[in-house]
């Protein structure tokens, strides 16, 4: 027999917040930082809190609550904290936070309640713990928590899932073209390499200029911003002054900080570049050549996937192996979206796997006319 609706839903966000708990207290576990790791632990308090208000509601609905365990999504997230660091992980949680909140302010029994403000101000709650911690933190830390700099967090997941479905299609795309011009199987490879290392040096250059061309921004506008304060300090510290104020500062001290400040050039444009120009200094948007390396590898690794069945096999078997190897790592990829969005692993794997396959399908067909044509 079936659960009620209601008990279904109820089930759901339970399992949402054992979920939330469980990564909030491995990122407590992984941050080195002890203010970071409060925060995180702050969080799960609120999560595993939300958690037994629908324990309740699922205990009211079916007279029990079962006894549920991280889910898959939740595992692979931690992991994934743990292995490549906090800040990559927490923009994509932070999304998935907001979502729940959405949710909650939809459903009769926690819109009037403070659930969804507590989900959807989490950023908030993060920097007013940040306040009352002793020794603050350093403020790249802040600014990726108000989302400023989301390209060094989340979308890093992001970037890698995309770069490598971005190599995959593409390749096979372009893999199934010529194979469907009936070239022998060492054309076929190298045409493969050939579109692995174009795409891939592509890809990397194209991250290089964009990633330079805004460090360059960066340092300029932290150049104006230098003058600008050996020009008109008195003008300067009014400006400091002003954005404590907006941030809920009373006057007095929001000058008295700014005075302070003022008094030591470095950390005054240093202070500006963050809260005036949104700007880390110490990163300037990160790394060009790290990101045009991890650019080149990720659409390699997708692109490699069409062509290795090439090496052994020819002809429709080789083709064959190529488009089964390709829809198991679209399905893969798609899977991994899941781990952003939130939804089935069946639905995008599915629907990656759909999109894939299609792209490859007209390239196919578009590759026979032409060999035809030109074969006479």
């Amino acid at each position: 027999m079936s659960e009620p609706t209601d008990a279904v839903r109820f089930r759901t966000n339970l399992q949402d917040e054992v979920d939330s708990a469980f990564l909030y207290r491995a990122f407590a576990a992984a941050e080195k930082q002890p203010q970071i790791a409060e925060v995180f632990r702050r969080l799960a308090e609120v999560e595993e809190k939300h958690g037994r208000f629908w324990a309740d509601k699922l205990q009211e609905a079916t007279g029990r609550v079962p006894d549920l365990s991280p889910g898959w999504r939740a595992r692979v997230l931690a992991r994934l904290a743990r292995a490549f660091g906090v800040e990559m992980i927490l923009p994509t949680v932070a999304g998935l936070e907001t979502g729940g909140s959405a949710s909650y302010r939809r459903q009769r029994e926690s819109r009037d309640t403070p659930m969804p403000a507590e989900e959807a101000s989490h950023d908030r709650v993060l920097r007013s713990i940040l306040k009352t911690t002793p020794g603050g933190v350093e403020g790249s830390w802040i600014a990726r928590f108000e989302g400023r700099h989301r390209a060094i967090g989340g979308n890093a997941l992001r970037a890698a899932v995309l770069g490598a479905n971005d190599g995959l299609v593409s390749n096979l795309s372009l893999v199934m073209g010529v194979a469907g011009a009936e070239l022998a199987g060492s054309s076929i490879l190298i045409t493969g390499f050939a579109g692995l290392l174009a795409g891939a040096l592509s890809m990397a250059l194209g991250e290089w200029l964009s990633v330079q061309s805004s460090r360059e921004l960066y340092q300029r506008q932290i150049a104006i911003e230098s003058g600008e304060l050996k020009a008109h300090p008195q003008e300067e510290m009014e400006e400091l002054s002003l954005i404590y104020q907006a941030k809920g500062i009373a006057p007095e001290q929001a000058r008295a900080l700014a005075e302070k400040l003022i008094q030591d050039p470095a950390q005054a444009l240093d202070t500006l570049a963050r809260e005036e120009l949104g700007i880390d200094p110490e990163e300037l948007g990160g790394s060009a050549w790290e990101a045009a390396i991890s650019s080149f590898f990720l659409f390699a690794i997708g692109a490699i996937i069409p062509v290795i069945p090439f090496f052994f096999l020819s002809g429709t078997t080789g083709a064959v192996a190529s488009l089964a190897s390709s829809a198991i790592g679209l399905f893969a990829i798609g899977a991994a979206i899941t781990l952003m969005t939130g939804r089935s692993v069946w639905v995008s794997g599915g629907r990656q796997v759909l999109f894939g396959l299609a792209a490859a399908a007209v390239t196919f067909g578009i590759g026979k006319l032409m060999g035809v044509s030109l074969g006479g």
